[in-house]
């Protein structure tokens, strides 16, 4: 039986890492790495023994061009993994899509959260977050995936994100998913420009108003390949010190490629604030 969560941000008094495993041939960084069920279903359980609390899977590229992905062929990549790493492990499995059958049967397979880049407003999804009653991860994104980088704008990108989530968090709410059932994620590099990520990352601690966990996906993202000028796997050192960043800004669920490197920083930011009481 898939363990139950509930969210709610003493769940995440210490920072949690979200592993990724993209089974796509297109995602930005890790294309290509585990399109083979097997393959993912190791590399899924490596992580998890790396130090992951959560493994957030995804069979469609959500990368600025990617090509869109049938339902047939997302659930074709998704469900084998998810019910293999369930079979193996009772880990927290989140299921990154916005198709509402993706959703329903991930989490028939095992799936315990949704994270929908989308945030419930694509056809169907929300009624299916409605019915299912998990933990659902929404996140702000300006435009759609294909053309979210061309030209992003904004009156002023802090103030029009929180404004989204306060208005989409009371529509969600209305339609039947409680407040205390959602996470909260800015959307680094989704139709934002290099200056609207960091202006995002220096005022996260505003987001702390909606008493919701917040999730932080920094990952080898363009806003360190493009200022380090740097192939996205080269990345790694500033996606973690960004993620300390974050953690100290209220940050708590942090999505990943590189989980034992960030783990082993977390515990010495963790270990400093002990010390520091």
């Amino acid at each position: 039986m898939t363990k139950k969560f509930t969210v709610s941000t003493q769940c995440f008094e210490e920072p949690v890492i979200m592993g990724i495993l993209n089974t796509t041939p297109d995602s930005f960084s890790d294309g290509g790495d585990f399109l083979d069920p097997l393959k993912a279903t190791q590399r899924g359980l490596e992580m998890l023994d790396q130090g992951a609390q959560i493994l957030d899977i995804g069979g469609e590229s959500t990368r600025p061009g990617a090509k869109s992905v049938s339902l047939d062929q997302e659930l074709q990549r998704v469900i084998p993994v998810i019910e293999y790493i369930r079979a193996r492990s009772d880990a927290l499995i989140s299921i990154d899509t916005s198709k509402a059958l993706v959703m329903r049967e991930a989490v028939m397979a095992g799936a315990n959260i949704i994270n929908d880049v989308c945030a419930l407003s694509l056809e169907g999804s929300l009624a299916t977050a409605v019915e299912l009653q998990v933990p659902v991860c929404i996140m702000h994104m300006q435009g759609q995936p294909r053309s979210m980088q061309n030209a992003p704008q904004y009156h002023h990108v802090v103030d029009d994100v929180l404004s989204f989530f306060k208005q989409r968090i009371e529509l969600i709410a209305a339609a039947g998913l409680s407040k205390d059932k959602l996470i909260i994620d800015p959307g680094f590099g989704f139709g934002k420009s290099l200056e609207h990520n960091y202006q995002l990352l220096a005022n996260l601690a505003r987001f702390e108003r909606f008493e919701l966990p917040l999730l932080v996906g920094v990952s080898r993202k363009s806003m360190f390949s493009k200022l380090l000028h740097r192939e996205p796997q080269d990345c790694m050192p500033a996606s973690i010190t960004a993620a300390i960043l974050a953690a100290q800004l209220g940050g708590q669920i942090f999505r990943v490629h590189d989980v034992w490197q960030t783990k082993d920083a977390f515990r010495v930011y963790s270990k400093l604030k002990q010390s520091n009481l």
